[in-house]
């Protein structure tokens, strides 16, 4: 009896050990197995004290926390601080901040990655998703309102047969959408509550026209489309929390209004954008950015803007390459902006492309400068061998690199044929070169054939890939 008295006193100082804080469970090497033995279904955020974007995901998180533990639900949320916990870090594959992890079943060999939004509601939907049904079983009208009222978007299928083919490809669609909650009902008092008189889908959300109601063929991707489209607003603005949201969507035309909310004439603005975004739903999302925020202002400087110069409208397309458009009219107004689309749609814009100007001592240093509107004067030439550095001033291995690449120049300072150069391609694009990744070293040999040739660096580069919103922005956001 004393042995066993023994046990089960250490188990629970063991189980003691796991502290919280605002109900995130505190976990570190010592406790962590003990915790996904307690905990079977358990979110683990690995975080680094100093990372602004783990700071501004805490009150999320907690919130999230507490929404779970109020339900009585098993699953848990916790946090593991990377700094301090290395080993635990290093052992699940931890290489930015916040990383965040679900283990299920208790199984630590291999835990999904978390890939919803930031806010508690996604957080919650995303858990129950991956713990229970694709898709809730609405019995009672109170059921559905619930889930209604509790949820920024809501899906819910309306089936008298639960088994047929129509509701099945709802099923399968529910369960390929993580952050939207979806129900099922066969009620007739829930059919008759929200005017449904045949069996169908209808989206619910609290913004826009309230409710969108599918029409087509009930199939896995056309119903994937359909909530693809109208589940963000027409306008939305881009925060860290909806990011991923923007990040994650199907729609790679992306128009951009950079203006201060501030402003007297803010509200104007916006009835101007909302009002262009009508017409191009599915095909272009209208994203507003407050440009007085200062974790903004990097993504101003990716399109050669400052905040005095604000309001402004820039498009891009995130496809295969980025491509950035500039209006011809500065003036926001539903029919200029309006007219830009169809244009961008139609395929009839130019792509905008940015130079500084040319510095009066561009080619008084060892290493050249070159700007967009050099560039191929420069490089091109047919009798100079040239040797360029595309480089970010924020990088810090290009940081490493300039006074390797400063020896080089010197190196070559007086030679007839060979250049040695560099480009800032955050404030310079050549529409001919494509830069993924910092620094990039391209050679350009002589002759008239406009060859190029790049230098491959092994651990020498920071990835900004065609993903732009979920990467280029780790330059625009220093690292989401």
């Amino acid at each position: 009896m004393l042995k066993l008295f023994l046990l089960c006193t250490l188990a629970v100082l063991s189980r003691a050990d796991i502290g919280e804080e605002d109900d995130v469970l505190v976990l570190k090497k010592s406790n962590f197995e003990e915790a996904l033995k307690a905990h079977p279904n358990i979110l683990v955020e690995f975080y680094a004290p100093w990372c602004g974007h783990c700071k501004a995901l805490v009150p999320e998180y907690a919130k999230a926390a507490s929404m779970l533990k109020a339900e009585g639900s098993e699953i848990r949320l916790a946090k593991v601080d990377a700094t301090e916990e290395a080993d635990l870090a290093q052992e699940y594959g931890v290489r930015g901040y916040p990383t965040i992890k679900f283990f299920k079943g208790g199984d630590k060999e291999s835990p999904k990655e978390y890939s919803a939004g930031r806010q508690a509601d996604d957080i919650v939907n995303w858990l129950k998703k991956r713990t229970g049904p694709a898709a809730s079983t609405l019995g009672e009208v109170a059921e559905a309102e619930s889930m209604i009222a509790d949820n920024e978007v809501a899906v819910i299928g309306f089936f008298k047969d639960v088994e047929s083919e129509g509701a099945k490809a709802f099923l399968n669609a529910a369960e390929a959408i993580d952050d939207v909650p979806f129900g099922i009902t066969s009620n007739d008092a829930v059919y008759s509550k929200f005017e449904v008189s045949k069996d169908g889908v209808v989206l619910f959300k609290k913004f826009d026209e309230g409710r969108n109601t599918f029409d087509g063929e009930l199939s896995k991707t056309d119903l994937l489309a359909f909530i693809k489209a109208n589940q963000l607003p027409l306008v939305i603005e881009f925060t860290e929390q909806t990011a991923p949201k923007i990040f994650g969507g199907e729609i790679k035309s992306h128009i951009l209004m950079f203006v201060p909310k501030a402003a007297s004439d803010f509200a104007d603005k916006m009835v101007e954008f909302k009002k262009a975004s009508e017409g191009f739903k599915g095909k272009i999302l209208f994203i507003f950015i407050d440009s007085e925020v200062d974790d903004n202002q990097r993504i101003l400087e990716f399109f050669g803007l400052k905040k005095e110069e604000c309001p402004a409208i820039r498009l891009i397309t995130l496809e295969d390459e980025m491509t950035k458009y500039r209006p011809e009219s500065e003036a926001i107004t539903a029919d200029n902006i309006v007219a830009f689309c169809t244009l961008f749609t139609e395929g009839k814009l130019k792509p905008h492309l940015m130079s500084q100007d040319i510095p009066e001592d561009w080619d008084k240093n060892p290493v050249r400068v070159l700007v967009g509107k050099n560039f191929e004067e420069v490089v091109f030439d047919p009798k100079k061998n040239v040797f360029v550095e595309f480089y970010a001033p924020w990088c810090g291995h290009c940081k490493q690199l300039d006074p390797i690449w400063t020896k080089l120049g010197e190196k070559y300072l007086d030679s007839a044929d060979i250049v040695v150069a560099k480009m800032d391609s955050t404030a310079n694009e050549i529409e001919t070169v494509k830069v993924h990744s910092f620094p990039t070293l391209k050679f350009f040999p002589a002759g008239d054939e406009h060859k190029v040739s790049l230098l491959k660096r092994c651990g020498m580069s920071v990835s900004v890939s065609s993903h732009f919103w979920n990467v280029n922005w780790l330059y625009l956001k220093n690292a989401f």
